[in-house]
């Protein structure tokens, strides 16, 4: 025997969710509880999934059920759907699980043809009211279910209310609806070679279908991808008696939020329209009224609305969306769900919502979204100013900048320092164009994804950043991009803004980030709770800095390459990797020991300590020295000029000797990370003895030092073997050097990115103080992806064709790097049960991979100092996820709303 795939409201509830949509649900509890809720049905979502399984048909098991569901509606009704006298009309509006606002179709006023109109006009004594109806339905019916262009049917209602001189949908006379019937009809005809189906069965069959294929719709399948909701739920249907706002003055209809969604403030918020029906709110033909006004129109029925709303949003204990209809003075509710708010709206919504006992802490943290945060503290765009979107490309880093474009580094640099605000808008930016990053409002590039370099650093510093804008088209020597035949060139205005990944011509007005009180108090809940702690990337004193206000527990990576790329500095840095012996490149390393030094000290500094996580020198050398290409160009320039530019000229092609010989196949996997520092020693020396001078330093100042020195990635427990025995070599020799002999607490451990040394982790375990979890590189070398070249090419492919749930670079993989991971930090434990364990990559700042961090057991997660918010509060929320704290009693009992 089937199972049962329609049920009538009365057989449902909000418990059934998962089954009915959150619409049939909502409405089942509200007609359970005695609500004002017109009769109906839903066909579950398990139909919705058998319908695609059966080749977009509705089974007759399904059919027959609904029928007979129909069957009792008309007997509750005392109404038959199609009778010519007393005809029952109904709509058919979608409900997915997740709430998909206007992503899917809705008909309303099925059941009218060419009889029934007729007796819906004698029914209710109006006729124009049944002609309006009627109009509605075609125009409906047309464009959702046999997918007619609405434009179609705009034009002949404009030329109709043009021939009778009116504005206004409501004005036009009973005999121009009359004679719009027959005008739509064949315009349907036309467009589709069929006729509009006078038999209302067929009607109701064909936009149940219709509404069952809006869950593939090209909007809804963008929609899901945002919001990362699975395709596999499906939408319920649901089928219920309609009930007009458009019958005259003493009807209406409108939504109704409990709380300001724009505010949180708790009044009720809404409008309404007088003698309209639902989509006439939505379409915005006519001017709605503000819901207070209904105090005035209709009073009673004002306050039987803010009854309702007040006893729905009790008993969901959250912001109520609710949409109404009135007829004849009867208030009706169609749907109520947790309405939409923006971002500084859900945190104090949530932060009353506990203050008034409706909810506790942890209800409250569980309801804070990622988006919120990167809202609330990053700047904004005022929306109402933007005119024309350049591009668009991907949403790498939050925020927005407005600046004058620039295509170079160099010249980024040098505006900057006359005073103008630049976006830098590169084909896709390399290490060297750190220095033109560092001076740039924000940051544009053609190539590269999610966690490209660009998106990696912007992230760091908490600049905007777009991604991967593969239609804009840079050409560098005429200082310009465009999108096909539109140019923006070099010194023109652009605002970017990177939580949608827009391009936008002009200056756009900003707003300033937004941290509330309220948001203060929520972190301090998330804190109380988490058990994972949480830290920052920063690899300057000012990261540090912006990460103890943000409230890191520590550093837990300090990328000390990023410290060399000051224009200061990398010329130093690049005469260390030209050197032709030990002897030049010792030179080089003491100009730049008491930099990195200096570097150091401010950072203890700020942490006062807090563990400081300092991973030595691991990206490979060449990505310190300019582009061959680059290069040559500049040499050819020169050779117009042969005698006067002779020396320089030698010196550009010793230079491309140099890029050439530490040129590598494969970067990725050659010589960087600690193979560097066993290749030259004498560099990992340095930081070595930079780092303990500057430890020394800030002891003898009073400075709390928690020092942890991370050796890169190791793949075998030989190097770090070899590197721990010169970080404790040089660490005596400095500390012995020490006015005082002061002992400098350090620990060192080591970054695992190479699935060896996960595999190994318990030879490994030994001689590593902690174990960090480089989830960046871990990912490329677990799945042989190069990360830039994945996101630029396949990667998007692979999601749309479902190979693979998630980026895999925004998303830590639980089934492959997450089971890696898991298998060090058993197999360490077992050797050393207190070695610590965190993740350092760009997943530290992911939800999902905060849970998996939680679920296995990890110390910390370490991100951007800019996500550390969202960090503390999803650690909160894995906590409470998997029952890891002891739960707050809330203040009030569970309220109901039986009896209303």
């Amino acid at each position: 025997m089937s199972a049962k795939q329609v049920f009538s409201f009365q057989e449902g509830n909000a418990q059934m969710k998962q089954l009915l949509g959150g619409k049939g649900a909502h409405l089942a509890e509200m007609t359970r509880s005695g609500l004002p809720v017109p009769p109906g049905f839903t066909l579950s979502t398990a139909a919705c999934l058998s319908y695609f399984k059966e080749g977009n048909v509705l089974s007759e098991t399904l059919w027959g059920e609904t029928l007979s569901a129909l069957e009792s509606l008309e007997s509750a009704r005392g109404q038959r759907l199609g009778d010519p006298v007393n005809p029952l009309l109904v709509s058919v509006r979608s409900g997915s699980v997740t709430s998909m606002p206007g992503m899917m179709d809705t008909i309303l006023n099925l059941g009218l043809n060419d009889e029934t109109v007729q007796g819906l006009s004698q029914q209710t004594g109006n006729a124009r009211f049944a002609y309006d109806c009627y109009r509605r339905l075609l125009q409906m019916f047309g464009n959702v279910v046999l997918g007619i262009q609405g434009h179609y049917f705009e034009k002949i209602f404009n030329q109709l209310k043009q021939k009778e001189g009116v504005t206004q949908d409501q004005d036009v006379s009973l005999e121009g609806l009359q004679q719009l019937i027959p005008d739509f009809k064949r315009c349907i005809q036309a467009q589709t070679g069929r006729v509009f189906p006078e038999n209302v069965q067929e009607q109701l069959r064909l936009a149940t279908e219709a509404v069952f294929q809006s869950w593939n719709n090209a909007r809804a399948q963008i929609y899901r991808k945002i919001n990362r909701i699975p395709d596999s739920q499906g939408t319920a249907v649901n089928i219920q008696s309609m009930v007009f706002g458009n019958m005259g003055m003493d009807c209406g209809t409108g939504v109704v939020f409990t709380r300001n969604p724009s505010t949180g403030a708790s009044e009720l918020f809404g409008e309404y329209l007088i003698n309209a029906q639902g989509e006439d709110v939505v379409a915005g033909a006519r001017t709605p009224q503000p819901v207070a006004s209904l105090r005035n129109e209709m009073p009673e029925v004002y306050e039987e609305l803010v009854s309702v709303a007040n006893r729905l949003e009790q008993h969901y204990k959250d912001m109520q969306d609710i949409e109404f209809t009135v007829e004849k003075g009867q208030l009706f509710i169609l749907q109520t769900r947790n309405g939409k708010r923006n971002a500084q709206a859900a945190v104090t919504i949530a932060v009353n919502l506990v203050k008034e006992g409706i909810i506790t802490r942890e209800d409250a943290l569980l309801r804070i979204e990622a988006s919120h945060l990167d809202r609330l503290l990053h700047r904004g765009i005022d929306e109402s100013a933007v005119t024309e979107v350049f591009a668009t490309g991907l949403p790498a880093s939050p925020g927005a900048a407005v600046g004058q474009i620039v295509f170079d580094a160099e010249i980024a640099m040098e505006w900057s320092q006359a005073g103008k605000k630049v976006v830098l808008a590169r084909p896709e930016t390399t290490p060297e164009d750190i220095q033109g990053v560092l001076v740039s409002e924000g940051i544009v590039t053609c190539r590269g994804g999610m966690t490209s370099h660009a998106a990696v650093v912007a992230r760091g510093m908490g600049k905007p950043c777009v991604c991967g804008c593969e239609e804009i088209k840079i050409d560098e020597e005429q200082k310009q991009m465009s999108v096909g035949s539109r140019i923006v060139k070099e010194g023109d205005w652009v605002t970017i803004e990177g939580a949608s990944g827009r391009v936008i011509l002009g200056e756009i007005p900003l707003r300033e980030a937004e941290i509330s009180e309220e948001l203060s108090e929520i972190l301090n809940w998330a804190d109380s709770i988490r058990k994972l702690k949480v830290r920052a990337n920063a690899d300057n004193p000012h990261d540090a800095r912006m990460a103890k206000q943000f409230g890191a527990q520590g550093i837990g990576l300090c990328r000390t390459e990023h410290m060399f790329f000051s224009p200061t500095r990398l010329p130093v840095v690049q005469k260390m990797i030209l050197a032709d012996n030990v002897e030049e490149r010792a030179l080089a390393l003491e100009q730049l020991l008491p930099m990195q030094q200096a570097d150091f000290e401010e950072m203890f500094g700020e942490m006062n300590g807090l563990p400081v996580t300092i991973r030595l020198l691991d990206p490979p050398l060449h990505e310190f020295l300019p582009k061959e290409k680059e290069l040559q160009k500049k040499l050819d320039e020169l050779r117009h000029n042969p005698i006067e530019n002779d020396k320089e000229q030698k010196a550009i092609l010793a230079l491309i000797r140099k890029v050439n010989a530490l040129e590598e196949v494969n970067p990725m996997l050659g010589q960087r990370g600690c193979r560097l520092g066993i290749v030259y020693p004498e560099i990992y020396e340095m930081q070595v003895e930079a780092i303990f001078r500057a430890a020394s330093r800030c002891l003898e100042n009073g400075i709390k030092i928690t020092l942890e020195i991370m050796v890169p990635l190791v793949g075998h427990v030989n190097e770090l073997i070899t590197l721990r025995t010169m970080i404790d070599k040089v660490a005596k020799q400095v500390l012995g050097e020490s006015s005082e002999g002061q002992e400098v607490p350090y620990q060192v451990g080591t970054m695992i990115e190479v699935p060896r040394a996960a595999l190994t982790a318990g030879q490994i375990a030994p001689y590593a103080d902690f174990f960090s979890f480089g989830t960046n590189d871990l990912t490329q070398m677990t799945y042989g992806y190069s990360r830039d070249d994945a996101e630029g090419k396949f990667l998007t492919h692979y999601q749309d064709q479902k190979i693979l749930p998630n980026n895999p670079f925004q998303v830590l993989d639980p089934d492959g790097v997450g089971l890696l991971i898991e298998w060090a930090v058993t197999a360490g434990r077992s050797i050393k049960p207190t070695i610590k364990t965190g993740i350092c990559g760009e997943h530290g700042g992911d939800k999902e991979s905060i849970f998996f961090c939680h679920r296995s057991g990890l110390d910390y997660v370490s991100c951007s100092p800019f996500r550390l918010p969202l960090a503390r509060i999803a650690a909160a929320q894995a906590a409470i996820t998997y029952g890891d704290i002891e739960p707050e009693k809330s203040s009030v009992p569970i309220s109901s709303i039986h009896g209303v």
